[in-house]
């Protein structure tokens, strides 16, 4: 099942299993040292899906300097090419055409994925630089029309 959630609105169990899983995949399996947590997730809209008591696919979405945001997109590794990150980013997408219809959405993604983000109208607007050591590349889908 998808949620779509604020901070205030994640239990004690659904907030300590997206930490769990976020500090799994980009701090401890991406070797970056760094403070996963932030403050951003208390203004974010948190869309995961949870299987068996687990969190499968994560991601979070936050307005920022006009632009709304996408970023610590994640499929848990037993999940992992099963296709539910494309189906992860098309609901969050989906969800940000409802709640912000037409805005610029920006990702700071890592560069090997930028096929994958192409694919859902993203383009490459920044050259290739280091964030904690991994190659990442900032796209945009720009404003729109949404009909």
């Amino acid at each position: 099942m998808w949620n779509y959630m604020a901070f205030e609105e994640l239990s004690p169990l659904e907030l300590q299993r997206i930490y769990k899983e976020r500090v799994a995949v980009f701090v401890v399996e991406q070797n970056c040292p760094y403070p996963e947590v932030d403050d951003l997730d208390l203004i974010s809209a948190h869309i995961f899906k949870e299987e068996n008591n687990e969190l499968c696919a994560y991601m979070r979405v936050f307005p920022e300097e006009g632009n709304i945001h996408i970023g610590r997109v994640l499929v848990a590794g037993n999940y992992r090419k099963s296709g539910l990150g494309r189906e992860l980013v098309a609901r969050g997408l989906e969800y940000i055409d409802t709640i912000y219809p037409g805005m610029p959405i920006y990702a700071q993604a890592q560069a090997h994925l930028e096929e994958f983000y192409r694919s859902f109208g993203f383009e490459t607007v920044s050259e290739v630089y280091l964030e904690d050591n991994i190659p990442h590349i900032d796209m945009v889908i720009p404003a729109r029309e949404i009909e």
